[in-house]
């Protein structure tokens, strides 16, 4: 039997961004390939705490938002590469302000998180 999906909420900005940007790894794929890293195994070694299985569907989520592109070489083994397209590109200044405040608020946010697992 299928499974049938229910639209979520998206009533506003801030419920579109997450839809599309929702998945732990997302933010981080759209930055490193921002700095040229581009294949999915130059991808992995930067996220070497996400499986390769959940980089590819995430990989292919933010290819459904139209977010990155990618490129199938044919040459035997198969080489891919991803690359942002113009809208992907958009996001990058707001990665990089989301970025920048996570380094300006560093301890505070490290102490918060590890008083949130100690107490869990």
């Amino acid at each position: 039997m299928y499974e049938r999906k229910t639209m979520p909420n998206l009533n506003c900005g801030l419920d579109l961004i997450g839809e599309v940007l929702y998945g732990k790894w997302k933010m981080r794929l759209l930055w490193f390939i921002h700095q040229g890293f581009q294949r999915p195994s130059e991808l992995q070694r930067k996220i070497p705490d996400a499986s390769r299985r959940v980089l590819n569907v995430q990989l292919k989520e933010l290819e459904n938002h139209e977010l990155v592109g990618k490129i199938i070489y044919p040459v035997v083994p198969p080489k891919v590469e991803y690359y942002l397209t113009d809208f992907g590109k958009s996001l990058i200044p707001v990665i990089g302000a989301i970025g920048a405040w996570g380094d300006q608020n560093d301890q505070r946010l490290r102490k918060l998180i590890e008083k949130s697992i100690l107490s869990s």
